[in-house]
């Protein structure tokens, strides 16, 4: 498969191919969204807490009697009815987490690689400028390789200098090859991967690893 390959200042560019997975149809897509439907659950910390009436403090006096008021009766001023009572059915500590196949993990990141490869939406850059130590060069760089949108740069790992001078950019966020996931694969409009990275990653692809 073909990919953009940049200069280290994004001046110059070429087409290269490398060796990365291809599919036909849907193989594969269902994998996807059960991927990032178990990262983004996993990343729930699952620690939201309500309190039911049992709980919530007071409330152990009948407000009033019975009969008599012209009220309705009631029996705790902690009810689910009153300000300050309890909460009916609220949520309360529980882990979220599931658990995926380590195949179905591995075809999933293979086929978001292959459709962001598809719609040249990933590129590749030689190496990361340990030159462009200022936020403003690497911002630079980084249009001219993708002028807006949300983008990822994918290291293996990345220099003390680049990710000081990217930290600043809020449409950036950095990963390293080894850490990359099939959610990080979707979520970005743009994915710039240094050489280095991209090697790691195919080599993770081919030898079966996630």
């Amino acid at each position: 498969m073909k990919l953009t390959v940049f200069s280290p200042d994004a001046t110059k560019s070429t087409e290269q191919d490398f060796t990365l997975p291809t599919f036909e149809g849907d193989k594969g897509l269902q994998a996807v969204k059960e991927v990032i439907v178990a990262i983004n659950a996993n990343n729930r910390q699952g620690t939201h807490s309500t309190k039911t009436r049992g709980e919530v403090r007071g409330g152990g006096k009948k407000p009033w009697r019975q009969k008599g008021t012209g009220r309705a009766r009631a029996g705790s001023i902690r009810s689910p009815l009153w300000g300050g009572g309890g909460v009916v059915f609220g949520p309360k500590p529980r882990d979220y987490s599931k658990k995926i196949n380590a195949k179905v993990k591995q075809l999933a990141f293979s086929r978001a690689l292959f459709d962001r490869a598809s719609a040249g939406e990933i590129a590749v850059i030689e190496a990361f400028d340990s030159k462009a130590t200022k936020t403003k060069a690497f911002n630079q760089i980084l249009g001219r390789i993708a002028p807006k949108g949300k983008v990822l740069l994918v290291d293996a790992p990345f220099a003390a200098e680049a990710a000081r001078a990217s930290r600043n950019l809020e449409r950036v966020t950095l990963q390293e090859a080894a850490k990359l996931n099939t959610l990080d694969l979707a979520q970005y409009q743009k994915i710039i991967v240094s050489s280095k990275a991209l090697e790691a990653i195919i080599a993770r692809v081919n030898g079966g690893k996630n």
